[in-house]
């Protein structure tokens, strides 16, 4: 029997999930909390074979790794490790498996926060509550410009919807994602600062790493129109530290709606009490499908390793 540890599962849905079943006769222990401090995590782990992580969640560093003698596995959901520290794993001896993403909800998510803002949906929720009808006026998408800086799998679902709503589209980013954005019949802006300067939406969907973190900084935003929408669902890390919040209290962009923030959990980044600004808590994958797809490819991955076929 495996002693198996989840950490971060805010919702409480693991153990829901169908998947879950295939952790039948192990020892598995669910934290819905958040902790953060290297002392309470080696504690909670201490007994853990093998860690499952929900995404970037949970950092794992050398550190808290030098207090886990017994671990020999992290089971990673989804494909990205840049929160685990991997040298150290290597050195203790623990095994990383990264899993399969989809890019459908995080896109999905993307085109509900772009219409929610742009039709001030949640705000005339709250005043159809309060007792009053029609206070805002909504800006329509047709004939508009949507920016996309990053045409991989997300990028490119949200091009094309773009395409049906009848916007004109205008990519850019790498020079691979430049030629299948040219080959898919899209525009492709002349750099970086032509995207920011023409786009009335624009929506990041970029991977972090080395080379992108800090990619938009505020010279970039200042060239945005005054109404225009800056979306990320991608990595609040993308943007500059605090050039989006000094960007939107000069007015440029006008708008913006995000998912994702600094740091994570949160509940009071400044952005969140913007009243130009649409924030949800890092939904993007959140969702049914996309946590049974993650959890099944992460549940197989510990099951393989332990049975020495990984």
């Amino acid at each position: 029997m495996l002693n198996i540890v989840i950490p971060d599962d805010y919702q409480g849905a693991v153990q829901g999930l169908a998947c879950f079943q295939m952790l039948q006769g192990h020892s598995v222990r669910v934290y819905q909390d958040t902790v953060r401090d290297t002392a309470s995590l080696a504690a909670r782990f201490q007994s853990a074979d093998a860690l499952v992580l929900i995404r970037e969640r949970t950092a794992i560093t050398a550190d808290l790794l030098h207090q886990l003698p017994r671990l020999r596995l992290i089971s990673q959901t989804g494909r990205g490790a840049a929160h685990i520290d991997l040298e150290s794993c290597t050195r203790q001896g623990v095994a990383v498996t990264v899993g399969v993403g989809s890019p459908y909800a995080p896109a999905e998510l993307t085109w509900a926060l772009i219409l929610s803002a742009l039709r001030h949906i949640p705000q005339e929720v709250t005043q159809l509550r309060a007792g009053r009808w029609q206070t805002t006026l909504g800006t329509g998408l047709q004939g508009r410009t949507l920016g996309i800086f990053g045409y991989g799998k997300i990028g490119t679902l949200v091009a094309q919807v773009g395409r049906a709503f009848g916007m004109k589209v205008l990519i850019w980013g790498r020079e691979g994602s430049r030629k299948r954005a040219s080959a898919d019949g899209f525009e492709i802006a002349h750099d970086q600062l032509d995207l920011f300067r023409r786009a009335d939406v624009l929506s990041l969907h970029l991977r972090l790493n080395g080379e992108t973190e800090g990619i938009v900084t505020a010279d970039h935003l200042a060239l945005m129109k005054t109404d225009s929408l800056l979306v990320n669902t991608s990595r609040a890390q993308l943007i500059a530290p605090a050039a989006l919040l000094t960007a939107l209290q000069r007015g440029r962009p006008g708008f913006a709606a995000v998912d994702v923030f600094e740091q994570e959990p949160t509940l009071n980044d400044p952005l969140i009490h913007m009243p130009n600004v649409l924030c949800t808590p890092h939904l993007g994958y959140v969702e049914k499908d996309s946590y049974e797809l993650y959890f099944e490819a992460a549940f197989r991955n510990l099951l393989a390793f332990f049975e020495g076929s990984p």
